[in-house]
């Protein structure tokens, strides 16, 4: 899900729970949703409370002013690293594409870079 860098991430909070693949990994039937959700004190407004709650998805939401950021390093770091690879890609580190669908396409193709670059060299 992308938008402007001028919106707020908990804007688009429904949609990206919504958009989540099925969750696979044990053999059987893949599971629709992930058991529990990760997130900073950006997330901390009931309605994605809410919207986790209705789709059966533990909470893990930092709260603002109660709790420290540190209790999600050990998870957030997948997501800044995650960042800092897409990042070392010039022309997204700042967005000057206006079309959406441009950017899309840029992003996809840094990420397939990024894939290749961790695959195996079978030689």
């Amino acid at each position: 899900c992308v938008t402007g860098a001028n919106r707020h991430d908990s804007v688009v909070f429904e949609d990206l729970v919504d958009a989540l693949p099925a969750v696979g990994g044990k053999p059987g039937r893949p599971r629709r949703r992930p058991g529990k959700l990760h997130a900073d004190k950006g997330y901390d407004y009931p309605r994605c409370r809410v919207h986790l709650k209705r789709r059966g998805i533990q909470d893990r939401i930092a709260r603002k002013g109660i709790e420290r950021n540190d209790r999600l390093g050990r998870h957030r770091w997948v997501v800044e690293r995650t960042h800092a690879w897409l990042a070392a890609f010039g022309k997204l580190r700042t967005r000057f594409e206006r079309r959406i669908d441009i950017h899309v396409a840029l992003l996809s193709l840094a990420c397939c870079v990024i894939c290749a670059r961790n695959l195996p060299l079978f030689c």
